[in-house]
């Protein structure tokens, strides 16, 4: 007779035999396959279970961030910002800045004297003197009274030169007067500055004179100063008053004096000529 303890040897035995029996014909046959299909279909769920705790802490993680972490997060991105915002000033400012040079080269072409490349260093501080600084001087050959222009008209002439930089009069200073002529039939005046940048007023012009809002004002040579037929500026207003001897013309300069920043020296050829 069997005892307790011989029986369930027997079932262990049985049941180790048998699973060894089905490892080898798992290994060796096709019979299981679609059992372990079921299985494996079954234990899905399962495994989706298992995976809870995982999935919850990612979304805890990616959900309650700390504020300390998000402050961090937000102040990478502003500096980032401004990174990227500080590029594009420098793009758009070299973009303009090209757009100038070929505007001044545009202009070289159709100058008949020769002229010197020069960049604006210094703008004088007083609102009462309009005087700028080149980077140009007497090493460069640049001479006292040489006149000054951007891709527009005249701006100036140079009154004092150094060893490599100048100090140019604008034609706006108060203090300045030139020669013009209305390039539409000739008529001579003479343009001074008002002490504002946009602003020229031509002296003792005659009610009868000849001359009407939008003509063009150009150097006309006189007093050999300036070259002659260089833009000046345009008419803006012409007032006539009968009770007036002259009549008041506001012109505005052509040059761009507030904002040129490339300039020409000009250097008269027909000067030089026999």
């Amino acid at each position: 007779m069997f005892t307790k303890g011989s029986a369930g040897t027997s079932r262990a035995l049985i049941f180790i035999v048998l699973m060894i029996a089905l490892i080898f014909i798992s290994i060796y046959t096709n019979w299981l396959t679609p059992v372990r299909q079921q299985l494996s279909v079954l234990a899905v769920p399962f495994y989706k279970l298992t995976d809870i705790p995982h999935r919850l802490d990612v979304w805890r993680q990616n959900t309650f961030v700390s504020r300390r972490d998000l402050a961090l997060e937000n102040e990478t991105l502003k500096t980032e910002l401004l990174i990227h915002q500080r590029k594009l000033q420098q793009m758009a400012a070299l973009a303009a800045e090209n757009v100038r040079l070929r505007q001044l080269m545009n202009a070289t072409d159709i100058l008949q004297d020769s002229v010197l490349v020069a960049e604006l260093i210094g703008v004088s501080p007083n609102p009462l003197s309009h005087t700028v600084v080149i980077n140009r001087g007497a090493s460069e050959g640049v001479f006292e009274g040489q006149p000054l222009l951007d891709a527009f008209g005249l701006m100036g002439q140079v009154i004092e030169v150094s060893e490599h930089s100048s100090r140019v009069l604008l034609i706006s200073d108060a203090t300045h007067a030139l020669p013009v002529q209305v390039n539409r039939n000739g008529v001579r005046a003479i343009a001074e500055g008002t002490g504002d940048l946009n602003r020229l007023r031509l002296r003792h012009v005659s009610n009868t004179t000849d001359i009407r809002e939008g003509d063009l004002l150009v150097s006309s040579g006189l007093g050999k100063r300036f070259p002659v037929g260089y833009p000046v500026a345009e008419v803006e207003s012409v007032v006539r008053d009968p009770g007036q001897a002259f009549a008041t013309v506001i012109a505005r300069p052509m040059a761009r004096l507030d904002r040129s920043r490339h300039v020409l020296l000009v250097f008269d050829s027909r000067d030089n000529t026999p």
